[in-house]
């Protein structure tokens, strides 16, 4: 890492000088906060002395992250209603179709569109994270039935 570069992760001071006609002037910036990667998400970590309400926004921030994520059940729900409404439209006539265009094996293709006839009920369920249980392969690996109670029954989200 360069020195220009040199506290930017880390939130050591970091000081340049800029030139100007009646000499330099020294500034030097520092952020009281490092940035440490936990696998592929990057977390900043706040020094212990940190004031209260900056430790109550970053909480507040964590927890709307946390919420809006997108899980890979909620992706394949997506992606099943999408893919649904392109065979509604006309433009694929199957999920064969659907699975060459995509460059997917049928078999994952078929289990991402039986996702489609989940009830609304589960699916809101799963939206707003009520549904703890209810994982992408607990849905796909099964059959599911045509009825919804049948469904909510299975999932045990009745």
């Amino acid at each position: 890492m360069s020195k220009k570069h040199y506290g930017k992760q880390t939130g050591r001071p970091i000081t340049h000088e800029l030139p100007t006609p009646a000499g330099g002037v020294r500034l030097e910036t520092f952020v009281p906060w490092t940035l440490v990667k936990r696998g592929l998400k990057k977390q900043v970590i706040t020094p212990l002395d940190a004031p209260q309400e900056f430790l109550d926004e970053a909480l507040r921030e964590r927890q709307v992250r946390e919420m809006a994520q997108d899980t890979p059940l909620l992706r394949a729900l997506g992606l099943a209603h999408h893919w649904q409404r392109l065979m509604d439209e006309g433009r694929f006539a199957s999920i064969t179709e659907i699975a060459e265009a995509e460059g997917l094996d049928l078999g994952r293709a078929s289990r991402i569109a039986r996702l489609a006839q989940l009830a609304p009920s589960i699916v809101e369920a799963c939206a707003i994270g009520a549904a703890a249980g209810v994982t992408l392969e607990s849905v796909s690996r099964r059959a599911i039935p045509q009825r919804w109670d049948e469904q909510r029954e299975r999932l045990r989200l009745a």
